[in-house]
């Protein structure tokens, strides 16, 4: 599989909400594509914003997945 991350860091996040862009080679299979996205959705809580697919046969898919703020809990117990 050839597809390939465009930013490896997530994109500035926009409100409650990180953004990866992913690009996918032309000679990638839709089964393929289809199955590596699933992953990311699976295991990385990605889900997709946005898909495009250019005149050369690429396509670019915009991830996003909502941030999860952690809250200190050890000034609680005093």
């Amino acid at each position: 599989m050839t597809a390939r991350s465009d930013r490896r860091t997530p994109v500035p996040r926009h409100g409650e909400y990180e953004y990866r862009i992913v690009s996918i080679a032309r000679d990638v299979s839709r089964h393929d594509a289809a199955r590596m996205l699933t992953e990311e959705a699976e295991y990385g809580r990605w889900e997709l914003a946005t898909s495009s697919l250019y005149v050369g046969g690429e396509r670019r898919v915009m991830l996003r997945r909502r941030i999860i703020r952690a809250r200190n809990t050890l000034g609680a117990f005093d």
